[in-house]
């Protein structure tokens, strides 16, 4: 089943994904990925010398699972021609055992001049479990509009 065309997406409307839970191998697996073995999230004595409350997930692993869970929602399933732009800011750590959700809202939807498509802009909040922002995400995507019959 397709996900939304333009035309079905409008301003201010708000979805909220299922949630997830980060965990110890999260973190390694994502630096074993990136090739990202920064101190600050695998190395446990130094990570004792941070003002953290303890291990902290990789900035952009939180970003990764906010991206999972969103497509978890279909919206833009067969829809979707291509990300066109993500502007992260880190509010807060993401800690090992922290359960995140996202809200996405609708906050700017035009159509381009050519090619059956538009553009969408959407905030996205990320929060743990104690309803804290750890994450605000401007995320642009390509979407089809519908096909005229």
């Amino acid at each position: 089943m397709a996900g939304r065309f333009l035309e079905e997406f409008e301003v201010g409307e708000e979805f909220v994904t299922p949630a997830r839970t980060i965990t110890e191998s999260d973190i390694v697996m994502f630096a074993g990925l990136s090739g990202d073995y920064s101190p600050h999230h695998v190395d446990n004595e130094f990570i004792k010398t941070l003002p953290f409350k303890g291990k902290i997930a990789h900035g952009l692993l939180g970003v990764s699972v906010c991206s999972g869970l969103i497509v978890s929602l279909d919206l833009w399933r067969e829809t979707a021609v291509a990300l066109v732009e993500v502007d992260v800011r880190f509010k807060g750590a993401i800690y090992v055992g922290d359960t995140i959700r996202v809200t996405l809202k609708v906050v700017d939807k035009k159509e381009v001049s050519k090619g059956g498509r538009g553009i969408v802009t959407f905030i996205l909040i990320t929060k743990n479990q104690k309803d804290e922002i750890v994450t605000e995400i401007r995320w642009v995507m390509m979407i089809k509009k519908k096909e005229k019959s």
